[in-house]
């Protein structure tokens, strides 16, 4: 976003030469984004294996959808070497983990912060609150885990000693970006990682922290955000600053201006202006890039029919959209099984339903219903309301947390299951027991009343990637039925070969890139993707055996 600052490191890697299809498949070429729901479809269509997979902050087995697919994709080496999970708190994911590895709260890491809460750009510092308290009492240390509960190792110290443990002597490569750029050749310190940040690359800061007899690093160690200076409306007619020695040179027909092969604004009126963030650097109604990458149907704005548009749906026979992403204003994402005061407070995610839908079908309040995807079921009570439409059913996204019978998890609000074979290849997840008190160092662990933890409802939808974008398309196409006499709450069935079937047939619509089109491209260069590649690495001859 434009009032988002993000501030360099000190030590930034040249761009990449190699191309990963695991992340950037040559069949989503406009994908607008890393292709992570897809992974282990990828990885079983042979595209490529992994050899160490870190999942950081992340919990795909839950979060994504058809975590089926990720659960056996995880468990088998010849597809992944090693599985490290870098966690905050016990997950999912983590079962089916080599290593797992506690990474601090915000409480207990150091990093920055930037959000695009109005027409201002600031950043914030985090600290680890023992540590720093340490530091001000004159009891320094460059490791958190003297300070931080629970061998919590932060994780910018972490990466700085693998990084050298990876290449000891620097001929990698990769030592260069973590030695201190205040000692040449010795280790960085997380410390020293943001003061030179603090010095170097937030606008404005050092001068403030002058005014007030500080250092960057002391003002926003003592402060803790700063306001960055300059006007963030109207930013597309802000001219653009060209570095001395530097020439701009701008196109005759599109005003297009590039400084040194990039594209840096456009010139209007005489001057070089930032403009917006497209290829023209104007607002684009009519796409060229779709267009000449073969989407020339979705290069003027439109309404393309989907999977749910209204006459793929019948309510009368039970067909209906599913709308499995909207959150309650209690819930926190996947974190939110971490508070036991939200979990008080919502535990269950039950199927929404209209009254008149209700009705049509014998459905009464709380009545167990089954909801069948393209994979599989999943089996909930529903809640009858008026606040959405007819025609429509939701399940709230954030619960249906779980754990092994005889594995670790939150006790606060996640429910015990066992993953059963059923005929035909079928796996099914079943709610053995729910949340129930518990003994532990907080005396309120024993005073939970509620048992209900929700329904894994991700677990039952299959991967449906869209072709010009290359995101997942979350809402569903069921069908509702009553719950049969041997379904219980909480049953979630999948067949993993429709589950592939599935993405078999969304993957039939995506336009790939070839060898024989687009000059040999991979992936427009025009579109933004992190981790930037050398022009070379965008071709397929350059890529042939990668």
């Amino acid at each position: 976003g434009w009032n988002k600052f993000k501030p360099d490191y000190f030590s930034m890697p040249e761009d990449g030469s190699r191309w990963n299809e695991l992340i950037w498949p040559r069949q989503w070429p406009t994908s607008f984004y890393e292709m992570g729901h897809l992974l282990p479809h990828l990885v079983e269509d042979g595209v490529g294996k992994i050899g160490v997979y870190f999942t950081r902050v992340f919990n795909p087995v839950w979060t994504f959808p058809d975590g089926m697919s990720w659960m056996n994709m995880l468990r088998d080496e010849k597809k992944v070497g090693l599985h490290v999970a870098l966690t905050p708190t016990w997950n999912e994911t983590a079962y089916f983990a080599d290593l797992v590895l506690p990474m601090g709260h915000s409480t207990e890491r150091h990093d920055i912060q930037s959000q695009e809460t109005h027409s201002r750009r600031w950043i914030s510092f985090r600290q680890p609150v023992f540590r720093t308290l340490a530091r001000l009492q004159g009891r320094p240390s460059d490791d958190t885990r003297g300070f931080n509960p629970g061998q919590v190792w932060e994780e910018d110290e972490f990466w700085i000693e693998l990084s050298w443990r990876i290449d000891p002597d620097g001929e990698l490569g990769i030592r260069k970006h973590f030695e201190s750029p205040y000692r040449p050749g010795e280790k960085v310190t997380v410390e020293e990682q943001y003061r030179y940040m603090f010095e170097n690359d937030i606008p404005g800061l050092p001068e403030e922290a002058a005014k007030k007899g500080m250092d960057p690093f002391e003002y926003m160690s003592r402060i803790g955000a700063f306001e960055l200076p300059g006007e963030t409306n109207r930013r597309h007619l802000q001219r653009v600053e060209i570095s001395p020695g530097f020439r701009p040179l701008v196109d005759a027909e599109t005003g297009v201006a590039t400084v040194d092969g990039k594209v840096v604004g456009v010139a209007v009126d005489g001057a070089i202006r930032e403009g917006f963030p497209t290829e023209s650097r104007r607002i684009e109604v009519y796409s060229r890039l779709l267009e000449e990458w073969g989407f020339g149907d979705m290069a003027l704005p439109g309404a393309p029919e989907s999977h749910v548009a209204p006459d793929q749906l019948d309510p009368s026979k039970g067909i209906y959209v599913l709308v499995p992403t909207f959150r309650l204003p209690t819930m926190i994402h996947s974190r939110s099984a971490n508070s036991k005061h939200l979990m008080e407070i919502s535990h269950a995610n039950p199927v929404w339903i209209h009254p008149d839908d209700a009705l049509m079908h014998g459905i009464e309040d709380a009545d167990l219903v089954r909801i069948e995807t393209e994979i599989g079921h999943f089996v909930n009570r529903v809640w009858i309301t008026e606040g959405l439409r007819p025609g429509v059913l939701a399940c709230s996204h954030h619960m249906g947390r779980w754990r092994l019978e005889s594995g670790p998890g939150s006790r606060w609000g996640s429910a015990t299951v066992r993953f059963e074979d059923l005929p035909g290849g079928r796996i099914r997840l079943r709610l053995l027991e729910g949340v129930r008190p518990f003994k532990s160092k907080d005396p309120d662990s024993s005073r939970s009343w509620w048992s209900e933890a929700g329904v894994h409802q991700n677990l039952a939808f299959p991967v449906q990637t869209d072709p010009v974008s290359g995101m997942h398309c979350w809402h569903q196409k069921v069908h509702l039925t009553k719950a049969d006499p041997t379904d219980r709450y909480g049953d979630v069935v999948v067949d993993p070969e429709k589950s592939r079937q599935v993405h078999q047939r969304w993957m039939a619509l995506a336009r790939p890139a070839s060898p024989e089109l687009h000059g040999g491209l991979r992936r427009p260069r025009e579109l933004p993707r992190p981790l930037a590649r050398v022009p070379q690495a965008y071709l397929f001859e350059h890529n042939q055996d990668r």
